[in-house]
C-alpha cells in the first residue's frame, strides 16, 4: 500500500488540484477589486491579476494583514499598483465608506471579485442585526455591488465575479426566519447564504442583460458564480472539527493557489467575455441545484435584500 500511494500521489495531486486557467490575458491599466484578498484563494487571485498586471485593490477588514498581503505580492509581481483598502462587510457604515472613497479616488472599475466569506460561525449578527453568514456573504456583498456598479457600466466591459459553493446545493432561503432567530445550525447557515451567492448572480445577470439571460448583450457587465473547491485555508477556523479534518486531509485538499483559478477564470478568460448568469467550478461550467435555479425566489430574495438593506435597486 504505502508503494502503491507513493506512485499514485502525484495522479492523486494532479486529480484534485482540478482545472487551472489557461488564459494568458493581460490587465495593464485594468482596475480590480478583490473583497477578502489578504489571505486565501482572494490573496492568491490578488496575485495572479497583479501579475497580469492589474491595478489591485485589497478590499479587507484586517488591514494589518491585508498589507502585508500587498507588500508580498507587490515584490513578488513587480507591480506596484497593489493597494489595501478597508472593508468591513458586517457593516454597511464601513461598506459605504469604502465605496464612497473608491468613487472618489479611481475612475474605472473592470473587476469586481466579492470573494470573502465567513464559515461556519457561532451564531452572532452583523453591526446592522443580520445574521453572520447572510450578513457576510450575501447581504455585504449584496450592497458593495449595488454601491459599485454604475462604475462597473461606465468601464464596461466589465466583470462581477462572485464566490460561492458546491454547498450551495445544502442550502435552502428562509424567508420565515432569514436571521436564524428561530432556529440555528453553522453549517446550514453558511449553505443557505452561498445558495443567496448564486441566486443573487443569476437575478444581477438578468437585470443587468435584458430578457436574454445568458447573452452579455446590454450593460456589457456580466455576473457568474463560482464554486473554488474544497481548499486549505483558514475559513474553517470556526470549527474546531473541520480545521482538525482540514489537517489530516489536506493531501486531498486544493491549495490556494489551486482554489484560486476559477475566480481568474471567471476574471479573465477570453470565451467568457459574452457569458452571464451561470455557475463554474474548475475552470468549467457546473451542475447549479434546482433551488439555485428558482427564479421566483431569487427574484423574492433580491426584493427582501433591498429592503433590509434600505436601498431601491430596480
Amino acid at each position: 500500500v504505502p508503494v502503491f500511494l507513493f506512485v499514485a500521489a502525484p495522479y492523486i495531486r494532479r486529480y484534485v488540484a482540478g482545472g487551472r486557467c489557461k488564459s494568458t490575458a493581460r490587465l495593464e491599466g485594468k482596475v480590480v477589486i478583490i473583497t477578502g484578498a489578504n489571505t486565501g484563494i482572494g490573496k492568491e487571485t490578488a496575485r495572479d491579476l497583479a501579475q497580469r498586471g492589474a491595478r489591485v485593490i485589497i478590499a479587507c477588514r484586517d488591514t494589518v494583514k491585508a498589507e502585508a498581503a500587498a507588500s508580498e505580492i507587490r515584490a513578488e509581481t513587480g507591480n506596484q499598483q497593489v493597494v489595501v483598502k478597508k472593508l468591513d462587510l458586517a457593516d454597511t457604515k464601513s461598506i459605504r465608506e469604502f465605496a464612497e472613497k473608491f468613487l472618489a479616488e479611481e475612475k474605472k472599475l473592470h473587476i469586481l471579485i466579492n470573494n470573502a466569506g465567513v464559515m461556519f460561525c457561532p451564531y452572532s449578527k452583523t453591526a446592522d442585526g443580520f445574521e453572520m453568514h447572510l450578513g457576510v456573504n450575501h447581504l455585504g456583498h449584496f450592497l458593495l455591488t449595488f454601491l459599485l456598479l454604475e462604475r462597473l457600466k461606465q468601464s464596461a466591459p466589465a466583470r462581477i465575479v462572485n464566490v460561492s459553493s458546491l454547498a450551495h446545493h445544502g442550502g435552502r432561503i428562509r424567508f420565515h426566519d432569514l436571521h436564524g432567530e428561530k432556529s440555528y445550525n453553522r453549517g446550514l447557515a453558511y449553505c443557505h447564504s452561498k445558495l443567496a451567492n448564486v441566486l443573487f448572480t443569476r437575478e444581477l445577470a438578468r437585470r443587468l442583460q435584458g430578457k436574454l439571460l445568458y447573452s452579455a448583450i446590454g450593460t456589457k457587465v456580466t455576473a457568474n458564480a463560482l464554486h473554488p473547491g474544497s481548499v486549505y485555508s483558514d475559513l474553517v477556523r470556526h470549527s474546531f472539527v473541520m480545521t482538525w479534518l482540514w489537517k489530516i486531509f489536506s493531501f486531498f485538499l486544493k491549495t490556494p493557489c489551486e482554489g484560486a483559478q476559477t475566480s481568474i477564470y471567471c476574471a479573465v478568460a477570453e470565451e467568457l467575455d459574452s457569458v452571464t448568469g451561470q455557475y463554474f467550478s474548475d475552470c468549467q461550467p457546473a451542475y447549479i441545484s434546482p433551488r439555485g435555479r428558482d427564479d421566483e425566489t431569487a427574484k423574492k430574495l433580491w426584493s427582501v435584500s433591498c429592503e433590509l438593506l434600505g436601498i431601491q435597486w430596480d
